[in-house]
């Protein structure tokens, strides 16, 4: 396409959602139904100057010393230092895909994408605002009245896409071709959504969106399952944590946190800086808010996910499937659900997450182990009967098996809430690969 096309495009479909109607607010919603993201950012006045509280007051027993004003400089400098990493370089990085120069995806590839939905789909565009005042551009798909197999259509997916990707043409149709309704959202700074994709206003768009899907659409947050890809894994264990009524979490491509991502590509120079930065603005501590919902959970683990994985193979260049951050993302996960199954038992985890492929995996799983799995969920259920309406976790259940029957039971939780799919970290899910996580 030439430059003048197009340009031409760009400006008749930036003016094109200007004037899109606005469908939904985040304060139409009932007063005991909104809730306020929870995470705090360091903020800059337009001179440059930090604000007044932006800095985090010293506690009681700090040295005198660490008063002084050369102290005071370099603490109010290095913060200033690492605001503008994190506003330039930082955000480029981590979101590439609201950086024009950085994106890849051609405006027309956008435009046929969203009319494909729009035409063969039937699928409804519309303009939220969320709190803080950026406007996201969403696209719903209903397939309630739809009948297919299982009424899927009748379960609506919410999918929080990736660093680089659109609802256009990126996760959503895995499980639109799957047969579920979906409701598909664009990051701010991303196509025709507003703002910058700071994690702050990524929440803020999340929470917009789960109450357009709640009060506007009419779903009912027991058939709402968020699909978060990759960095939309933030979002989506962040509404598990905020909305634990969520009918179901379906992470594709999950990390736990983003530090030992960003130390594998960091020299050793720059890593204090780059650490600290991700700390104090990027914060995504996936694992820490996933265990805060107490929903089912289905991770997908990819098993040549190069994006995910922190060590390579210096043989085939292959990311090596034992340093795949959603190994530590399961562990943690199965460890604040069943401290007493997983403790001493992670080694026999371990080594099934070191399956790289199905064949592996089976033999692992049912020869090595001999998992019993009819014997294992007749344990649960029976564990769960006394358990009465709550089921909160974490469950004491295992505490007494001997070692053989609680490897098992370990192997049999960590099977059910994560998948292997062979494939590397930036293609779509197959539609038959999506599923809905297990419930006990």
């Amino acid at each position: 396409m030439c430059f003048k096309l197009q340009a031409c495009l760009e400006i008749t479909d930036s003016q094109v959602f200007k004037k899109w109607p606005v469908e939904y607010r985040w304060d139409e919603a009932p007063r005991e139904s909104t809730v306020t993201p929870c995470c705090s950012q360091s903020t800059v006045n337009p001179d440059g100057s930090l604000q007044q509280g932006s800095i985090v007051a010293p506690s009681e027993g700090t040295e005198t010393t660490d008063k002084s004003i050369l102290h005071t400089i370099k603490h109010h400098s290095g913060k200033y230092a690492r605001y503008v990493l994190a506003r330039s370089i930082g955000r480029w990085l981590l979101y590439p895909g609201s950086v024009f120069l950085l994106n890849k995806v051609p405006l027309s590839l956008l435009v046929n994408g969203r009319m494909h939905l729009m035409e063969d789909f039937q699928g409804k565009r519309a303009k939220l605002i969320a709190r803080d005042g950026n406007e996201i551009d969403t696209m719903f798909v209903d397939r309630r009245r739809k009948r297919n197999l299982q009424n899927r259509g009748a379960k609506l997916v919410i999918c929080c896409e990736g660093n680089g990707s659109f609802y256009e043409v990126g996760c959503v149709f895995t499980p639109l071709k799957a047969g579920y309704s979906v409701l598909g959202w664009n990051h701010p700074g991303f196509a025709r959504s507003t703002g910058k994709p700071y994690p702050q206003n990524d929440l803020n768009a999340m929470e917009v969106v789960i109450q357009y899907a709640i009060h506007r659409l009419h779903f009912s947050l027991s058939h709402i399952v968020i699909y978060g890809y990759s960095l939309g894994s933030y979002t989506a264990s962040w509404a598990g944590m905020t909305y634990p009524d969520l009918g179901g979490l379906v992470l594709d491509a999950p990390f736990d946190s983003l530090l030992p991502l960003a130390s594998r590509v960091v020299t050793k120079s720059w890593k204090k800086l780059v650490l600290q930065t991700i700390l104090e603005h990027f914060n995504l501590n996936v694992a820490e808010m996933l265990c805060q919902y107490p929903g089912p959970v289905l991770l997908i683990r990819r098993t040549f996910d190069e994006i995910t994985s922190t060590q390579f193979s210096s043989e085939t260049g292959l990311p090596v499937i034992r340093t795949n951050r959603a190994n530590e993302l399961l562990l943690r996960l199965l460890r604040s659900r069943y401290p007493d199954i997983i403790f001493g038992e992670e080694e026999a985890v371990g080594h099934w997450l070191t399956a790289d492929c199905p064949e592996l995996e089976a033999l692992i799983y049912n020869y090595f182990y001999k998992v019993d799995e009819n014997w294992c969920l007749s344990k649960l259920e029976s564990y769960k009967s006394t358990l009465g309406p709550d089921c909160a976790f974490p469950w004491k259940v295992g505490r007494n098996l001997p070692p053989t029957r609680k490897t098992q039971m370990a192997l049999f939780l960590a099977k059910k809430h994560l998948k292997n799919v062979e494939t590397t970290h930036g293609t779509n899910l197959l539609p038959e690969e999506f599923e809905m996580p297990w419930k006990l």
